[in-house]
């Protein structure tokens, strides 16, 4: 083919996936990172034989689905990989109302909280039947442009009822959902809220994620984000994609209307007949193209649209074998302090290396503690306030792990600690936000394209286009792109 050189900006999941999409089809492409390894926020670090996962706790089509095609295209998903379903998606622990746990098998999650609130039995089944379906929704194949009215005409009559459920959930909050239920149990109301009210998630959010869970369709890769990443890119890199580090981009080169190429923060410059940006969305439109493409569409979302609070994490490596309740346990507090911070919704502690035997040496922990934290706190400190901020919340954390598991403090071997500046520098995301846009209430049902007007030959992917984001959909947007380009050249496109 003529004309077939893609240079790809990122190599996080959705670069990566239009990378491999993009060699399946033909294309010479080449991906642009500016860190010094692929996978983006998909990533961990390696500390002493401790592994510390920044991503990877579960992943939507384990199992089946559109999802579970690119997963296995991808590599993501091979026949070595080992998964893992665990049983309890979350325990929460509250001071005053004491303990709550979200089983992930959904009749089993039933039965609890019918033993919890006998009086709210009917909407409890309700609720519940309601998740269950949930999970049967198909994930559409093609990208939007290309579908057709037979598209959505089987999906309709595939699941008439179904669908006629997730258009109202997708209209309504989380709490208008727990609200219309009219659930009378305090300790079930005060709970269900705490989780997924209070940051005002979408109703079809919390349904779907919970009906996947039971469907065994949400597991635990054993490894967790950094082989994942590792194996997209041998994937890559297999099927002839070259992969290119410590490139940063700087600059789109527009001429005659077409992106043409990239000019890097060191002045090279790189040109190709197509540009995907699979890199943070506000730095794609408002620093690389220097705002000249904006939207109302894309005004509103960046200036209006909530985000995704960011998080600081502070990861332990234990020398002896933790035991948890859960995985992950959730501790809900009140204008809670870690260090100089204020925390509004407590902090969550993950043990994950009590079934990932990978992510620490043998009869040794890998333990994660996480608390969400506003990006006023951290976009303007100086150096020295930084230090010292990262010190506190290192006593601190050691002082709350040592709280839930007395003795543990003098068997710390090694702490490191993330906070939104380590993302944003490694990288590039906007705020922090290390999923996007935050999905509350309708915000579900909007989206951003992956095209700006007046510009040709560019495409932007990743999770920015999807409020929820997500590594699910930011591989779709990989495979959705590769479909377009080929589209619009009057070309096949092929996944194998």
């Amino acid at each position: 083919m003529d004309n077939n050189r893609i240079i790809i900006i990122g190599a996080g999941v959705s670069g990566m996936s239009a990378g491999i999409y993009g060699q399946m089809n033909g294309f010479r492409t080449q991906i642009l990172e500016m860190h010094t390894m692929p996978g983006g926020q998909c990533t961990a670090w390696e500390r002493e034989g401790y592994r510390f996962d920044h991503c990877l706790h579960w992943l939507i089509g384990t199992r089946s689905s559109v999802f579970h095609d690119i997963w296995k295209e991808t590599h993501v998903i091979t026949d070595s990989v080992r998964i893992v379903d665990n049983d309890i998606h979350t325990f929460l622990c509250d001071d005053t109302w004491g303990d709550f746990i979200i089983y992930t098998d959904i009749d089993r999650w039933q039965e609890y909280l019918i033993a919890m609130a006998p009086e709210d039995e009917k909407s409890i089944r309700k609720m519940c039947r309601q998740m269950k379906m949930g999970a049967k929704l198909e994930p559409f194949y093609s990208a939007p442009e290309l579908r057709k009215f037979p598209d959505y005409f089987k999906a309709f009559y595939k699941n008439r009822e179904l669908l006629f459920l997730l258009n109202r959930l997708s209209k309504i909050s989380a709490r208008d959902y727990f609200n219309s239920l009219k659930l009378k149990n305090p300790v079930l109301l005060y709970f269900l809220n705490r989780l997924y009210g209070e940051k005002n998630y979408s109703a079809l959010i919390v349904v779907m994620m919970l009906g996947w869970f039971h469907a065994r369709n949400a597991g635990y890769l054993i490894g967790g984000s950094l082989p994942l990443s590792q194996r997209m890119a041998e994937r890559y890199l297999g099927l002839g994609g070259e992969l290119l580090m410590r490139k940063k981009v700087g600059r789109i080169i527009v001429r005659n209307g077409h992106a043409v190429g990239v000019q890097l923060t060191d002045g090279s410059v790189y040109e190709a007949d197509y540009i995907i940006s699979a890199a943070d969305g506000h730095s794609t439109i408002f620093d690389m193209l220097e705002g000249r493409y904006i939207t109302p569409k894309f005004e509103e979302a960046y200036s209006r649209w909530e985000l995704y609070d960011p998080f600081v994490q502070v990861a332990f490596g234990i020398k002896e074998k933790l035991i948890s309740k859960a995985v992950v346990t959730t501790y809900l507090k009140e204008k809670f302090r870690i260090g100089s911070l204020e925390v509004n919704y407590g902090y969550s502690i993950y043990n994950q290396s009590a079934i990932d035997p990978t992510l620490a040496p043998e009869n040794k922990t890998s333990i994660v503690l996480r608390f969400d934290t506003a990006w006023e706190h951290w976009e303007n400190i100086t150096p020295g306030e930084y230090i010292r901020r990262k010190e506190e919340i290192r006593e601190k954390a050691a002082e709350i792990l040592e709280y839930h598991y007395p003795g543990v403090r003098d068997k710390i071997a090694v702490i490191n600690i993330s906070t939104p500046l380590t993302l944003t520098k490694f990288t590039g995301v906007w705020k922090g936000a290390y999923e996007g846009f935050l999905p509350t209430g309708n915000m579900i049902r909007k989206t951003l394209p992956n095209t700006l007007p007046g510009l040709k030959s560019f495409y932007m992917i990743g999770q920015w286009l999807f409020p929820g984001g997500g590594i699910p959909p930011a591989a779709q947007s990989g495979k959705w792109v590769m479909q377009t380009i080929c589209h619009a050249r009057k070309q096949k496109f092929t996944d194998k």
